[in-house]
């Protein structure tokens, strides 16, 4: 998710070497995150099991949609449609079958209350893969035959997207409010609070560039209006998030160190960056446009560290322990 969101936003920049680097990248780790995963689920069904039903792990599931439908945004910028539109198919279909999963498991279905207790910024991923699904939906509209049906897919979910943004914000706030937040129960993921508002604003702005259609016709004004008010709300974001952070690292010292969910932290500063460019386009904002084109740098900088961090770690945990045994 990290890796394609910035790599769409350097070439859009013009860094279209850089890009494609970063793209490859993707698709190997991809590859190899699908594959750790099924090994995962048939080497540990008891712990997939765990995690279904953990209302603080469950919405995490939903990262394997958004990472599909931005993979696929990304190589559909390649004019590879065909394989943006299978995994369009993909991405679509775990959504689908996740969002009813999911919220049963982790939480519908759970025996114990309240469940507000485990609600956490991971939440915000059940909307950022709806986001993701309009994306990508209305990104191979124009090249494709079946276009009302994608402009009614984009529109649809992007809507669920609204909703479910509203919904988890309820939820997170009351965790927030109602229960002792330690600093090390504020991790990286609730930067997705961010990132849901920018894909949101991502996919209306590619919404509301797309041809007319019923559907698209019926809602392109108020898409791109609601689309504004999240650009600026996820802006308004960003400053609690930072304080959040100085709050958890420098005021309380949790040592800040290599973690997967740093990569929660990357994701929504490239969307964030994207979005700005694309509803600076959409909706002729110049000032939003050039926000967008100078962020998005410091977000291949975010990235560039995590990424740095992310070898360093794998090297310390898998080659040189080995060597130590070994010697």
């Amino acid at each position: 998710m990290g890796t394609c969101i910035v790599s769409i936003g350097v070439h859009d920049n013009g860094m279209v070497l850089l890009s494609d680097t970063m793209l490859g990248l993707a698709v190997v780790c991809y590859a190899v995150l699908v594959i750790v995963t099924l090994w995962r689920a048939a080497a540990f069904p008891a712990a997939l099991r765990s995690d279904f039903t953990d209302p603080r792990r469950g919405f995490g599931f939903f990262t394997f949609v958004a990472g599909t439908d931005v993979l696929g945004t990304r190589i559909a910028g390649t004019g590879q449609h065909g394989i943006a539109l299978g995994l369009l198919v993909v991405g679509g279909l775990s959504w689908l079958v996740l969002g009813y999963v999911v919220p049963w498991t982790a939480v519908l279905g759970r025996e114990d209350r309240p469940v507000v207790a485990g609600a956490n910024g991971t939440w915000f991923i059940w909307v950022v893969a709806s986001q993701s699904v309009a994306v990508l939906a209305a990104v191979l509209e124009p090249a494709a035959s079946a276009r009302r049906e994608l402009a009614l897919l984009a529109v649809c979910s992007w809507s669920i997207g609204v909703i479910l943004y509203a919904a988890a914000g309820v939820f997170v706030a009351a965790r927030l409010l109602l229960y002792p937040l330690r600093p090390v129960d504020l991790t990286p993921p609730y930067w997705v609070a961010m990132g849901a508002t920018a894909i949101t604003v991502v996919a209306g702005a590619r919404i509301v560039e797309m041809a007319d259609a019923p559907m698209v016709t019926a809602t392109r004004g108020l898409i791109a209006g609601t689309a504004v008010v999240f650009w600026a709300f996820g802006s308004w974001l960003i400053l609690p998030l930072v304080a959040a952070g100085w709050w958890r690292h420098v005021k309380h010292r949790v040592p800040l160190r290599y973690e997967a969910t740093l990569w929660s932290i990357v994701f929504p500063l490239g969307m964030y960056g994207v979005a700005g460019q694309f509803l600076g386009v959409a909706d002729h904002l110049p000032i939003v446009e050039a926000i967008g084109k100078t962020e998005i740098w410091l977000a291949f900088t975010v990235w560039a560290a995590t990424f740095i961090g992310m070898l360093v770690h794998l090297a310390r945990t898998l080659v040189w322990p080995r060597e130590s045994a070994q010697a």
